[in-house]
């Protein structure tokens, strides 16, 4: 296995490790041993924890936006916004997926994660807007109804059988 396919295997580990710990509740050890490789080797691929978070964070957010991409297809407006919506709410059944998106955005107390994560949103937001054609206003709504539905999905609303959960889960 060459080290760039070695890299993707522990980026992958990585994601699926740092989705349940975050940054600091997560060994490189845990890491390693999920990726099948020695803990000295994880550090040759990724120099430091840090380092292999923001690349994990970077990996999910190339995710989404990729996904967007695609969902929207050489649809415009509502309609491209509609399609990209039901390719993140296909991303959100992915417990992983969606627990690594919050970690990132739970570890913006550190101006490096703050830094990639903003850029990560900002791309989000631009490929919305480049591929939508839709307006400011309409980005706010399409964006804030994502991060709904991000919390709803992180605890699991759609489980439960109360009113209020069952409104904001329609």
């Amino acid at each position: 296995m060459s080290a760039e396919q070695r890299r993707a295997v522990v980026l992958a580990a990585a994601v699926e490790e740092f989705a349940l710990g975050g940054l600091t509740g997560t060994s490189t050890e845990a890491i390693a041993s999920r990726a099948g490789i020695s803990q000295p080797y994880l550090f040759r691929l990724f120099p430091t924890k840090k380092e292999l978070f923001l690349a994990a964070v970077r990996a999910t957010f190339t995710l989404t936006r990729e996904r967007f991409e695609t969902a929207a297809g050489d649809l415009v407006g509502a309609d491209a916004l509609t399609a990209i919506g039901s390719a993140y709410d296909e991303l959100l059944t992915d417990r992983t997926y969606l627990l690594m998106q919050m970690q990132s955005y739970a570890s913006c107390g550190d101006p490096d994660i703050q830094e990639v994560t903003r850029q990560g949103f900002r791309d989000l937001w631009q490929t919305v807007e480049r591929v939508s054609g839709c307006d400011d206003e309409e980005l706010r709504t399409f964006f804030g109804h994502g991060m709904l539905l991000n919390v709803v999905a992180a605890m699991n609303l759609q489980e439960i059988g109360d009113r209020w959960a069952r409104e904001i889960c329609s």
